[in-house]
């Protein structure tokens, strides 16, 4: 495990790097969900269809996760790291000259594969570098990241769209992003408890098989695929709800809707001290609640009253995320990259097929149906919350037990 520990100049150092990273991450990779009705009209598709660009993405970098860990274990983290965000960073540039919906696709599918190279990376960094009582600490402040870049990138492409294009908008989040993945490469510190390994096929599968037997393990897989899969879904389609009557509000009006990602932002580096103070068993059922609560909150004909609901669902799912990749980390005892590989590849998949699934049900069934969908997937997270706390009970039983045999011995 890692030894730098919070208060430290090291500390402070590595934080603002992943901070950025995360920015980067994130703006990126959801600057086009905003977009999705625009897309949706602009080339004449359904709703379920319009929201392939963001969806493509996510499937993609949920894949490409699974051999993202490896490579970096041959090449090294934060090499892996910087060439991904470079390439994500002029990847969104390019996507800013598309004219079809093909080449639009294509671009984000390669972004996707690109993205790859930081969110799992990032989190085998941390657990590699930061001390074990620093690191919830350190991933909050990398997830804080994360939510700023997806505020940021929601309200400046609507609003850039409403006043010139959406190309213009995804232009710039490029050149911007770019620069930000030079101070990532300059500020970050090279890994310093990190040994490379040559790159070898049967330890990418033994290893990702490794962890999939740790039921554990699974279960938080689980709640990632779902507690993902409903915040997206949420956040793709609140857009077409505000955009239709009886609402009707223009692009630029609910693209500031997103401030409440800052929310999220302060849940994800606050959560960590609660955990210490209420165990996170506790902490991430709440998180879970808070969700379950928020969505319903947006069933509400009022602007204002959703837009509450929708800080509840925020500030849950952040707080949430947060609470279960520190999870992962602490569990795997080994290849821990290969566990955040897993653990992101069922949060972005997770992401595509609810994010999907969702359009359909906003076709059918409208807004009530959307959030039956969202309310679902969240119930069987909290089932699979319920299972994984059995399990580490069970296991603290059975340690217990051989301590004692221990001392009697």
């Amino acid at each position: 495990m890692g030894s730098v520990t919070s208060g430290t100049k090291r500390y402070r150092q590595i934080n603002l790097a992943f901070f950025m990273a995360g920015f980067v991450t994130f703006i990126t990779l959801y600057d086009v969900q905003p977009l999705l009705p625009v897309f949706s009209k602009e080339f004449g598709l359904p709703a379920a269809l319009g929201s392939l660009p963001l969806s493509m993405t996510t499937c993609s970098l949920a894949v490409a996760m699974l051999f993202a860990g490896t490579i970096s274990e041959t090449f090294g983290r934060k090499q892996v790291m910087v060439a991904s965000l470079v390439t994500t960073s002029l990847l969104a540039l390019f996507t800013s000259f598309t004219h079809s919906f093909l080449p639009l696709l294509l671009l984000r599918l390669l972004q996707g594969i690109a993205l790859a190279g930081l969110p799992a990376i990032a989190m085998a960094y941390l657990s590699e570098e930061i001390a074990p009582a620093s690191l919830s600490s350190a991933i909050g402040l990398y997830i804080s990241g994360n939510a700023i870049g997806g505020m940021t990138g929601r309200i400046f492409t609507a609003t850039m769209t409403e006043w010139s294009s959406w190309r213009v908008a995804l232009g710039v989040i490029g050149v911007g992003c770019l620069l930000l993945s030079v101070f990532f490469a300059w500020s970050l510190p090279p890994s310093a408890n990190f040994t490379r390994r040559g790159f070898q096929v049967r330890y990418l599968f033994s290893s990702l098989y490794k962890q999939l037997k740790d039921p554990g393990l699974r279960y938080l897989y689980g709640i990632s695929f779902l507690v993902m899969g409903g915040f997206v879904t949420l956040y793709n389609y609140i857009t077409f709800r505000l955009l239709a009557p009886p609402f009707s509000l223009g692009h630029s009006a609910v693209s500031w809707i997103f401030l409440v990602y800052l929310l999220g932002s302060f849940s994800s580096s606050m959560i960590g001290r609660q955990v210490e103070l209420f165990g996170r068993e506790r902490m991430i059922c709440l998180s879970i609640a808070s969700m379950v609560l928020g969505a319903l909150i947006t069933l509400s004909g009022d602007v204002a009253t959703i837009v509450v609901g929708i800080g509840f669902l925020t500030c849950g799912f952040f707080g949430a995320h947060t609470i279960a990749s520190a999870w992962v980390g602490s569990r795997a005892r080994t290849a821990r990259a290969q566990a955040a590989s897993l653990y992101l590849f069922s949060y972005y998949l997770g992401s595509s097929v609810s994010g999907t699934a969702g359009g359909l049900f906003w076709s059918e069934f409208g807004w009530h149906g959307v959030i039956c969908l969202i309310v679902a997937v969240l119930v069987l997270a909290l089932c699979c919350v319920r299972r994984l706390v059995r399990i580490c009970e069970s296991e603290s039983g059975a340690e217990a037990v051989a301590a004692l045999e221990a001392l009697r011995s």
